[in-house]
């Protein structure tokens, strides 16, 4: 088969969800199927080190799709020209966004939809784009595979897509994520945390991770309570999200909120791993990646209970209300002041982090694939 595969988000030390999931399942697929052909499409130059193996053909389509406009040139003119040219089979999209016009086989990853329930998260032309767009790239793809079963039920039910068209399979985590030495953890909070134990959230800066009400809750449980702990936040700004963040926070808070920035997987892990608890508590999520990570770290989680995140956490994290600022407050304080909860959290986060695997997950994408291929048309 010549298969191609939407690779505009493998882009070398700025990966987030989009990126990290391309780069996981699509290497896998291509090393274990050497018998296939595959192409790699990029909207701009591409790191040699994306090539794994000799049966990848990198194609780099202009013009870079950052922008609404410009994805309709990528998908509609570049990727659908492409995919004539060179002969495709079928056709995987990482990101769900689809060649309307073209008529080979699609399979498309919906991750969530986030942008139909909040809309307003999201800047103006953007959100007319996927509005307008993700019910046309639902019904024109062949199949949809999605992350968890929690978003395979809300395409079914926002777009009237067949539950039988939609494919599950759980993201992983990577195999770096470890716990590390009581030792090593001191030298993490010597780096990154002025020497004090902290509270860790990773994710974009973007609303529906839902920082402010965790800065707010962080205000009452830790600073009004004279407790030591920082807060550490990781993670790149999106539409100015860290600067509208930051004006918000008191004198006492800038010194105790420590804004890291994107950081690598390298540096990444270890900061995980160092937490005394992790906090992860967005509003929507279809899977909710650094929730794993931090489980396979052996670090204490305190999960928003909404959307997937039950799914994804089972009974080894403790839950609260996202959206009550008095409640995550409330669960901060009982976990911070119970070092036997947060044992048990670690414990049994180790335990249920051994369910999520990228293997998994690269194998559960590789047989909706075929049946992308199976399907008439």
């Amino acid at each position: 088969m010549r298969i191609a595969i939407n690779t505009r988000f493998l882009l070398s030390n700025k990966m987030e969800g989009f990126g990290w999931f391309t780069y996981e399942t699509s290497k896998r697929m291509v090393e274990a199927h050497p018998e296939h052909q595959f192409f790699f499409f990029f909207d701009r130059p591409f790191d040699p080190k994306f090539i794994f193996v000799s049966n990848v053909t990198p194609i780099v389509i202009p013009p870079p799709a950052r922008h609404a406009l410009l994805f309709i040139v990528w998908f509609e003119i570049g990727v659908r020209r492409a995919l004539k040219k060179h002969k495709i089979d079928a056709f995987i999209s990482m990101d769900g966004y689809l060649s309307l016009g073209s008529k080979v086989k699609q399979l498309s990853v919906i991750h969530d939809l986030n942008f139909v329930h909040n809309p307003k998260d999201i800047p103006f032309i953007s959100r007319q784009y996927l509005l307008y767009f993700f019910p046309r790239f639902a019904k024109k793809a062949t199949r949809i595979f999605t992350v968890s079963t929690y978003s395979k039920q809300d395409i079914v039910a926002t777009y009237g897509i067949s539950p039988d068209k939609i494919d599950v399979g759980h993201n992983g985590a990577n195999e770096a994520f470890v716990p590390i030495t009581n030792t090593e953890k001191q030298a993490i909070r010597n780096q990154f945390s002025n020497g004090k134990e902290y509270i860790l959230h990773v994710g974009a800066l973007h609303k529906r991770k839902n920082l402010l009400r965790l800065i707010e809750a962080f205000n009452t449980a830790v600073l009004d309570a004279d407790r030591e702990e920082n807060l550490v936040i990781v993670g790149s700004a999106l539409w100015k999200s860290q600067e509208a963040i930051f004006t918000q926070l008191s004198e006492k808070a800038k010194e105790r909120i420590l804004f890291v920035g994107h950081l690598p997987q390298n540096e990444l892990v270890k900061v995980v791993a160092g937490a005394k608890l992790f906090a992860y508590i967005p509003y929507f999520e279809g899977f909710g990646i650094p929730l794993v990570e931090a489980m396979r770290c052996g670090t204490p989680v305190l999960s928003g209970n909404l959307t997937s995140l039950p799914e994804v956490g089972g009974e080894a994290v403790h839950y609260c209300n996202p959206l009550d600022v008095d409640d995550i407050s409330k669960n901060l304080s009982l976990l911070l002041n119970d070092p036997a909860l947060l044992t048990q959290l670690s414990r049994e986060g180790l335990e249920r982090s051994k369910q999520f695997s990228w293997n998994n997950t690269a194998k559960e994408l590789w047989n909706s694939l075929l049946k992308v291929i199976e399907t008439k048309q």
